[in-house]
């Protein structure tokens, strides 16, 4: 048994739960109807409810002493000072630093200089676009930026210019390739010009597989569609670190964008990363989102944990994985505009979190992170609603909205919100079997026929359920939000004692991969792997 899962703040919670268990969280608000008030946080134009989640008071001192015991405020010092935390890649962890204003020193060297170059570069770049001082081989102004990347050069990049359209500049489309699989990047070209398109291609080494393929794919649509090698310069742009292979590829070294390997790639969307951000909503808004996320820092850094938005997250986060036993965690964005919001965290938890090894290297004996996944409401009500209701998994939800909608529809923002409320009333008090038998006794159903229906009409309730609001999504509380649930994932990293800042789980797959196309270009059979694998391919040699 680990020292964690025998120490006295983990004993305490789980024979609180044991107890607590047993109160529906109905009873909870009927027996307590200060909840809201004993049970919400605030910060800035920022609101979290975590009432509807099986707390008390003593929960929260409980989860407070293990945030203590783990040494969560030691961890956090540590990260915001720039030590190298990172352990197995012995690197710091400075995402804050990107969007911060305190001096910073790394290996001895202070970072924020050399940060704040590249924003200025970013935004001389950005409004030399946007204003048509820079333009392509025909001297026509560019309507088009192309995003090149995979993972967190292309999951931040893709959803805050998503969530941030009302704010994308007039006359300019951002489009983001990720996928090898060329579909993505032949329907993305399809009807785009090449003498008014500007492509940006991040990948940090210039080495990514997936990346450079549809990026040497790219660049030979553009050579083919009118555009010359001398041209190339004009068009393709770098987010990397990796000089000779950006200048091998044609493009200006003037016109690569600089990240440092003290930034994760799933925290990366701060940097250079961001420069379509800034190219689609213009640089003052991405300052105004790195603005939201600095606020979030400082908040993060110096708020008593009780009060502390993220800290608070992510401890009822592991109240949930490692007292209720949760294995799931639904992420319901009550704005269209934050449909890629989901995904986004999907990445920054289970990428950081999904981790068996800890700190120590010892083999965890506890649950570390959860599966996460998330649709827009209203659509997931008309979908996968129904197992969160009566299934017979609990699946903890985030519910997140907006008071003030960018498109001022007639009364859909007000129907959308009553559909948010309603159904985290709903999944906290449910139905019970009183209620469904009044329900169809009033409408005059035969004996029989209401029997058989009333087991189908109960709903369980006693599903948790946290409810973010926030007055409008503007760049500044996206931000905010960003850097909330980031803070929350490094919170739980501490609980658990893991690193979550590596991801050598994704090295494996690419190890593998890099052999089998080599044995797919190959015309003979295969027979070096498992039986299943030589199946597969030798099918697919057969029918390709």
């Amino acid at each position: 048994m680990s020292s964690l899962t025998q120490s006295s703040a983990w004993l305490a919670l789980q024979a609180h739960q044991s107890a607590l268990s047993q109160q529906h969280l109905r009873a909870l608000f009927q027996n307590d109807p200060q909840r809201f008030e004993k049970f919400s946080l605030s910060f800035n134009d920022i609101l979290i409810d975590f009432a509807k989640q099986p707390i008390t008071r003593e929960t929260i001192d409980l989860l407070l002493a293990l945030a203590h015991q783990q040494q969560l405020p030691s961890w956090i010092t540590r990260m915001f000072s720039g030590e190298k935390i990172n352990s197995t890649e012995h690197r710091a962890a400075l995402h804050i630093a990107l969007r911060g204003e305190q001096p910073i020193e790394v290996d001895g060297v202070a970072i924020m200089p050399e940060i704040k170059r590249v924003l200025k570069q970013m935004e001389r770049f950005s409004i030399a676009v946007q204003s048509g001082a820079r333009r392509g081989y025909t001297e026509k102004i560019f309507t088009d930026i192309v995003n090149i990347g995979i993972g967190g050069s292309d999951l931040g990049p893709v959803m805050v210019t998503e969530a941030l359209k009302p704010y994308q500049l007039n006359g300019i489309t951002p489009h983001f390739v990720s996928n090898i699989d060329g579909s993505q990047l032949t329907e993305t070209l399809r009807h785009l010009d090449p003498a008014t398109t500007l492509f940006v291609i991040a990948s940090k080494t210039f080495t990514t597989q997936e990346t450079l393929t549809n990026a040497n794919s790219a660049r030979q649509w553009f050579l083919t569609h009118g555009g010359s090698e001398q041209d190339i310069a004009l068009h393709f742009v770098a987010v990397s670190t990796n000089r000779s292979a950006v200048e091998k590829f044609g493009i200006n070294p003037d016109n690569m964008f600089e990240f440092w390997d003290w930034v994760g790639g799933r925290y990366s969307l701060w940097s250079a990363i961001g420069l379509p951000i800034a190219l689609a909503v213009g640089m003052d808004n991405f300052y105004s989102l790195l603005a939201g996320a600095h606020e979030m820092d400082q908040h993060f850094a110096t708020t008593p944990f009780a009060e502390n938005l993220p800290v608070m997250l992510g401890l009822i986060g592991i109240w949930q994985i490692n007292f209720f036993g949760t294995s799931a965690h639904a992420v319901l964005p009550y704005d269209q505009s934050m449909h890629r919001f989901p995904a986004y965290l999907q990445q920054l938890e289970m990428e950081s979190n999904g981790k068996r090894i800890t700190r120590d290297g010892e083999v965890v004996d506890y649950a570390t992170g959860s599966v996460v996944w998330g649709e827009p409401g209203t659509n997931g009500q008309h979908a996968f609603y129904q197992l969160l209701h009566q299934g017979t998994q609990t699946v903890p939800a985030d519910f997140l909205a907006p008071c003030q909608s960018h498109y001022p529809l007639a009364q859909h923002h007000r129907m959308l919100l009553a559909n948010f409320f309603a159904q985290t009333e709903a999944l906290m008090a449910g139905k019970n079997e009183q209620e469904v038998r009044a329900e169809l006794a009033s409408q005059r159903l035969n004996d029989a026929s209401l029997e058989q229906l009333l087991p189908h009409k109960i709903f369980p309730g006693n599903r948790p359920t946290t409810s973010i609001l926030f007055k409008k999504l503007d760049p500044k509380t996206l931000g905010a939000l960003i850097a909330l649930y980031e803070h929350k994932v490094f919170v739980q990293s501490v609980i658990w004692n893991i690193n979550p800042f590596d991801q050598w789980g994704v090295e494996l797959g690419k190890q593998l991969a890099g052999k089998i196309l080599t044995e797919l270009e190959q015309d003979t059979t295969v027979a070096s792997h498992d039986a299943s694998t030589n199946g597969l391919i030798n099918y697919f040699k057969a029918n390709q």
